[in-house]
């Protein structure tokens, strides 16, 4: 059974007109082309292709808006840093990610998605920055924590922390073998429930 028996999906936006009634509580998933983002939202909402996957990174090029329940929504951004992407289709997605963040009022929180192999990317970092300037709490999820000895993936996780402000929270998460998954949601559910200030 879903996680969220009401979750269904909304619209997808090519730009910023067609996003939908900015009313309620939302938490954007974000992260490079690759990272796992689509496999962890499906497991966390315990849906299967309930975000699609694909085996061809940089499949998700619009953003996809899902209700979870009324007034309670999940975002998923394009993916970024998929260098087979054309440049006038990255200034596209530039804009649009701009325009979301800086406008957004029902923007509650950010779900970073990064590959625990791989580690923060520039386009992370800008990402941070971002969310850092309109101040909205990031949540990150180390994905494919089972591709490491448990040893391996604890350091990089507290290797991770060292390396970020205390604000920012960071996770082990694995949609193969679930791990992190409990916590996950538990943030995810925190996060929609939070009032934030305005943004004016």
């Amino acid at each position: 059974m879903s996680q969220y028996p009401k979750a269904k999906f909304i619209q997808s936006a090519n730009n910023s007109d067609q996003f939908v009634r900015d009313i309620g509580a939302e938490v954007c998933f974000v992260g490079r082309s690759n990272s796992g983002k689509s496999s962890a939202i499906n497991v966390i909402v315990n849906r299967r292709q309930f975000a699609r996957t694909s085996k061809t990174p940089g499949r998700t090029q619009l953003v996809n808006f899902f209700e979870l329940e009324e007034n309670k929504r999940l975002v998923d951004l394009p993916g970024y840093g998929f260098a087979l992407v054309s440049n006038s289709k990255k200034k596209h997605w530039g804009q649009i990610l701009t325009h979301y963040f800086e406008n957004r009022k029902s923007l509650h929180g950010v779900f970073m998605i990064i590959d625990i192999r791989r580690g923060l990317s520039e386009y992370d970092l800008d990402m941070l920055s971002i969310s850092k300037f309109q101040k909205i709490p990031v949540h990150i999820l180390m994905t494919k924590s089972d591709k490491l000895k448990r040893g391996e993936a604890k350091k990089r996780l507290l290797v991770l922390k060292s390396e970020l402000e205390k604000s920012i929270t960071v996770q082990l998460f694995s949609s193969l073998n679930r791990e992190g998954l409990d916590e996950a949601r538990m943030t995810l559910d925190g996060l929609l429930r939070e009032e934030i200030k305005q943004k004016t």
